[in-house]
């Protein structure tokens, strides 16, 4: 019996979140032997080409950027990077799951940013969601007791980065080539890594760490053409709470690969972040009245403003 494009779509979804989760185990992996800014520029450079090769494949290389691609442009490259590498820099220190369960928190704070900033229409049920969902972020933080890690604190810069970068993604022009972009800010966080590497100190990769790092830039790029693919064949309504599944897949690979066993103010603090996610997924449904599936306008290999601004930094 075949599946319904809903049931396809929420599969892509959480295939998707395991792709973007085995990237995340193999750098963490990676960086227990090679440098932080020489592993991000080398995965950099096979991510840049890949994602190039997508680019060139749909035609996004013939799109002209214009004036007004200048600024938000700039903006979602410094966002885009400073969220990659905060994120990097919080996974290589911490459990997998902690800062896994920290970024959850992103949606929240985009969607209080879009009130603030862009006067986006945000009800007081979404206003306490936010709120609700900030106290668990804090709770997996937990600033000043004994469990505190200040390295969550890169975690939660990679919020502040991923917001500004899904506000600029906001000010883009629907006709600007999201491949296009993507390959941009791929580029220019290999460029920001490289340019930084030297200065920490460089070793000669090994075969099996070069494996690693071309295995993160696949499995990275399996997690956006899952997520575009999902966004594609399945209503956002229903797709896009399969987005939290990422937990699950970091809790398995942390646990298996690394040995990492969350503890119980974890659990619950990731638990109200995405119950407060959900329900603030779910009440812009209500308000929009309903969206229409993506894959009415989205072409192939082209993911949707929804999905880049909801990717997460890797």
């Amino acid at each position: 019996m075949p599946l319904s494009p809903n049931a396809r779509g929420s599969l892509f979804m959480a295939g998707s979140m395991a792709g973007f989760a085995t990237n995340d185990g193999f750098m963490k992996f990676v960086f227990e032997s090679l440098p932080f800014f020489q592993s991000v520029f080398i995965r950099g450079m096979f991510t840049t080409l890949l994602v190039a090769g997508l680019a060139w494949r749909a035609g996004a290389f013939k799109t002209r950027l214009t004036r007004a691609d200048t600024k938000p442009l700039v903006l979602r490259c410094i966002g885009e990077i400073g969220a990659t590498l905060c994120f990097l820099s919080a996974l290589n220190n911490m459990p997998l799951t902690n800062a896994n369960a920290i970024m959850q928190g992103a949606p929240l704070a985009v969607t209080m940013a879009a009130a603030l900033f862009l006067k986006e229409p945000v009800g007081w049920r979404r206003w306490l969601a936010i709120l609700v969902g900030f106290i668990g972020v804090m709770i997996i933080v937990r600033p000043g007791t004994e469990g505190f890690d200040a390295f969550a604190l890169f975690a939660v810069a990679a919020v502040l980065f991923v917001t500004l970068r899904d506000l600029a993604t906001r000010q883009m022009p629907a006709g600007t080539s999201t491949l296009l972009v993507s390959t941009i800010t791929a580029f220019a966080i290999t460029l920001v890594a490289g340019a930084v590497a030297p200065f920490q100190g460089l070793q000669m990769p090994t075969g099996e760490q070069l494996g690693l790092l071309f295995c993160a830039g696949i499995f990275l790029l399996m997690g956006y053409v899952f997520g575009v693919e999902a966004m594609r064949v399945g209503d956002i309504s229903a797709v896009s709470p399969f987005r939290y599944t990422v937990l699950l897949w970091a809790l398995v690979i942390g646990y298996i690969w690394f040995g990492e066993v969350p503890d119980e103010l974890t659990i619950i603090g990731a638990t109200i972040v995405v119950a407060a996610g959900l329900y603030t997924l779910w009440r812009e449904q209500m308000v929009a009245g309903g969206r229409p599936a993506a894959h009415a306008t989205v072409r192939p290999f082209e993911p949707s403003d929804d999905d880049v601004g909801r990717t997460p930094p890797r």
